[in-house]
């Protein structure tokens, strides 16, 4: 059996994969990842990106650079020009993100699904009541990124960001078998909530959440980096104006987007769970 399928394998045993990945140290593994994978040491960076590509489908080909300073500087790539072309038809809000749709539809009230059979209420999620009501009876879809996957996300439509929330939690894995098992884990993780405001005055908000490995999100108009040491704000102001398509910033390795829209936009009809999607292709239409 090659190491690729006893990754697959291990993968597949849900009770084993949920042991190995979630009862151990979180935090404590996660600063410790942190550390290590900002290494520069030659051997230590070629090793680490060796590894990571026998354990994973990681492609290199987009990246711009075909040299990394650390695995850090590999996690955080940027991409070759124009290999993420954004849909510029003005009825589409397009994925701020790579990922693989986990789930997405309609909200029941203020209802939102994790997984099947599995829920968790958005005033829970983002600590602000008026933003949450504004999406009651909206579309939401969760975007979640492998390790292997391009980690910036962007605007996903031309829109204002005054505000973001900075909410301290855990780092649980995010994968669908954590998700079947820990219950509102999405609320219990650490997460950035940022509303952005459209031309048109609609709200989408976006939340990127961290997870175990994963507990870093930087963003460029905010002047911190948001991890498990950060002991600023919970509020944060700012004032960016932002292309669709724009670089927003990025996680220090993969992890979770939700996005979260009024009555009047729905899903595009080519989203449904499980589908994969990149940057700047359609998720949302205006209705």
């Amino acid at each position: 059996m090659t190491l690729r399928g006893a990754v697959a394998r291990f993968t597949a045993n849900e009770r084993l994969n949920f042991l190995l990945t979630n009862r151990i140290p979180r935090r404590a593994l996660t600063v410790f990842f942190g550390w290590f994978s900002k290494i520069e040491t030659p051997w230590v960076r070629d090793l680490s990106i060796g590894i990571w590509r026998l354990f994973s489908d990681l492609d290199l080909s987009e990246a711009k650079e075909s040299k990394f300073r650390s695995m850090h500087d590999c996690f955080t790539r940027e991409l070759k020009p124009n290999v993420r072309p954004i849909d510029d038809d003005p009825r589409v809000i397009v994925s701020p993100s790579d990922g693989i749709v986990g789930a997405c539809g309609p909200m029941e009230g203020l209802s939102v699904i994790q997984a099947k059979g599995s829920s968790y209420t958005l005033p829970d999620l983002l600590h602000d009541p008026l933003l949450a009501e504004s999406y009651r009876g909206g579309t939401f879809v969760t975007l979640r990124l492998t390790s292997s996957m391009y980690h910036r996300f962007h605007a996903p439509y031309t829109c204002r960001v005054t505000r973001l929330t900075y909410i301290a939690g855990d780092t649980w894995n995010v994968n669908p078998i954590a998700l079947k098992r820990v219950e509102r884990l999405f609320c219990k993780n650490e997460r950035v909530v940022i509303p952005c405001e459209l031309p048109n005055r609609c709200v989408l908000t976006l939340v990127p959440i961290a997870a175990i490995l994963v507990a870093g999100i930087r963003l460029h108009f905010a002047d911190v980096l948001l991890h498990l040491r950060y002991r600023g704000p919970k509020l944060i102001d700012c004032a960016a104006t932002l292309a669709k398509g724009e670089e927003m910033g990025w996680f220090e390795h993969g992890s979770t987007i939700i996005v979260f829209a009024p009555r009047g936009v729905t899903l595009h009809p080519s989203i449904t769970t499980g589908a994969r999607i990149k940057v700047g292709r359609a998720l949302l239409v205006f209705s």
